[in-house]
């Protein structure tokens, strides 16, 4: 499985920005997608999730602000992110796991994108 993220940049507060995960490799339906952000000496944070017959789930600091989607034609993941903040300027992740169940940790990462927004 390999996953190519996109769609970072330079934004203002308040703009928005949508990232693109693009997956290859294996059956795209078949996994778990998900979104975690990670700062310099920070530990990586949870974003937002897709899960199989489950839905989405959001961590609440972007709940209201950030929509997770996927298109299974297209094998790309979304974070569409609105109303952002100085304080989600991070680097994003994207991952996929295709075990049964909610996920505790992905099995396969994208590399990064970085996200600043300026104040």
């Amino acid at each position: 499985v390999q996953l190519q993220a996109s769609g970072g940049g330079l934004v203002q507060a308040g703009g928005s920005l949508r990232l693109s995960c693009a997956f290859s490799g294996r059956t795209f339906s078949s996994y778990h997608m998900g979104w975690f952000r990670q700062a310099p000496g920070k530990e990586r944070e949870f974003v937002a999730a897709i899960i199989r017959s489950r839905g989405n789930t959001y961590a609440d600091s972007v709940k209201g602000r950030f929509t997770i989607s996927r298109d299974n034609a297209k094998n790309t993941v979304y974070l569409q992110m609105n109303s952002l903040k100085p304080e989600d300027t991070v680097v994003y992740y994207c991952a996929a796991d295709p075990r049964f169940g909610v996920p505790i940790d992905y099995m396969y990462w994208g590399q990064g994108t970085q996200v600043t927004v300026s104040s």
